[in-house]
């Protein structure tokens, strides 16, 4: 169990609602979707839908980020992930990391667990437990790059979903290159609109934010002095 799986949640009963399409730009064809992800049994009509009180946070970091950067814009690349579509997709990266290390499934306990381990550094545990949900499923996380007018995506240094080091939001923090010091700034104005707005940050994904959910409330509560959070998201 991961630490953030410990807070308690106190479901709010907060609508799930679609992310308005006038407001942010989309990956299309849905990066999931394209990969024959199982959503027929969603409670949303697309992967683009959040509670209400995400989606008005995430006005808030849009209008931010254009404060400073009238020409950038959030591009939402993942948000409500059913738990079968979580699956689908630890499923999916646990393959290729086999083939990416030149294993043949089905690979032996000890090859399985040691895949395990590097899943789910990034990928939630697709659990059913409603103690436990996966962020994606609360309607409490997305993930976001930046685009510009032309929506064409900005250069944050690794590609979304990502499984290394250089996910993590610091990973070019402390370079001297400067092509790499250009990543970490765009990372940095990424994570200023967000954490801005409320939301807080994965700390090994550059993309992934959060608000209300259990990794949110976990991370409200990490510094000595802070009122402990309470999840407010449960799965939806």
């Amino acid at each position: 169990m991961k630490p953030y799986q410990q807070i308690p949640i106190d479901e709010c009963g907060e609508a799930l609602v679609p992310i308005p399409v006038e407001i942010f730009a989309f990956e299309s064809p849905h990066p999931y979707q394209k990969l024959g992800a199982p959503y027929q049994n969603s409670k949303a009509d697309s992967p683009y839908y959040l509670r209400q009180g995400v989606i008005d946070s995430l006005i808030v970091a849009q209008k931010q980020l254009q404060q400073d950067y009238p020409d950038w814009q959030i591009l939402i690349f993942d948000a409500y992930r059913p738990v079968e579509v979580q699956q689908f997709m630890v499923d999916f990266t646990f393959a290729e990391i086999a083939n990416a290390q030149g294993y043949e499934l089905p690979v032996s306990e000890e090859k399985k667990q040691l895949i395990l381990e590097q899943v789910y550094k990034f990928w939630a545990v697709p659990s059913l437990d409603r103690a436990t949900p996966p962020p994606h499923s609360t309607g409490g996380a997305l993930d976001v790059t930046l685009v510009d007018r032309q929506n064409g995506q900005i250069d944050m240094g690794s590609p979304i979903d990502e499984i290394s080091e250089r996910s993590y939001p610091d990973y070019f923090a402390s370079s001297n290159e400067p092509a790499e010091q250009a990543f970490h700034r765009r990372r940095q104005i990424l994570k200023d609109a967000m954490v801005g707005a409320g939301f807080r940050q994965h700390p090994n994904e550059w993309w992934h934010f959060s608000l209300g959910d259990q990794m949110w409330a976990w991370s409200m509560s990490q510094h000595p002095g802070d009122n402990q959070f309470v999840a407010r998201y449960g799965r939806y």
